[in-house]
């Protein structure tokens, strides 16, 4: 067992949490927008839109996300012989490609949780489609998800772990190679400490976005 040299780790693993940090924003920037539209094509009424994206969410849910980050990796080798691809771009491609299905079905719950009378109540008013989603229904959606969008960011941060099954070196990456090379566990208790910080913050950020919500309801 060698020492850890933390002087030479912690500089590491804060770069290693820069990726990770990328890595969980980028995502959300795909799959939140995304989500949305794909929670819009689950409740259409036509089944050449409703039925592919029934299938898109099962297969992006009903798989490992593990499974997913290989294939995005080695898929467009072995499926069209390009080889050379960003490891991190798949991986935002992956997360955010999965995260977008978990995202849609929360949208959906949320949306079909308004009571069908405040649709009626605004076209009785003259609101139309779009007017009564984004200035009466979308608000309260919004409050709705909140709490299982917190959760899903929570997990958002731990799953950008599995980023290293594909070698990108973000910050449990970084934690188990100076962990093999000292034969200790220290680096993986410091990843945790990392982890349980940007959970810390994400988790105090959305009790205010609530408490914010709830002041201007």
């Amino acid at each position: 067992m060698r020492n850890i040299n933390l002087s030479q780790l912690l500089p590491a693993m804060i770069d290693g949490m820069g990726t990770s940090l990328a890595l969980f924003a980028l995502t959300l920037i795909i799959a939140l927008p995304l989500g949305l539209l794909f929670a819009a094509g689950r409740m259409s009424r036509f089944k050449i839109i409703r039925l592919p994206v029934q299938a898109y969410l099962l297969i992006m849910r009903g798989t490992p996300l593990m499974l997913q980050l290989f294939f995005f990796y080695f898929g467009p080798y072995f499926l069209f012989r390009i080889s050379g691809v960003d490891r991190f771009t798949m991986a935002v491609v992956a997360f955010g490609l999965n995260y977008s299905a978990y995202f849609a079905e929360i949208y959906r719950g949320g949306i079909e949780s308004i009571p069908r009378g405040q649709y009626e109540a605004a076209a009785a008013l003259g609101f139309t489609r779009s007017q009564t989603f984004f200035k009466i229904v979308l608000p309260q959606v919004i409050k709705r998800v909140l709490p299982p969008m917190g959760n899903e960011f929570m997990t958002l941060v731990k799953d950008t772990a599995l980023a290293r099954v594909i070698a990108v070196a973000e910050l449990f990456d970084v934690a188990a190679k100076a962990a093999s090379g000292a034969v200790s566990v220290v680096p993986y208790v410091i990843a945790a400490i990392f982890y349980l910080v940007m959970n810390f913050i994400v988790g105090r950020g959305f009790a205010a976005l609530e408490r914010k919500l709830d002041y201007y309801r």
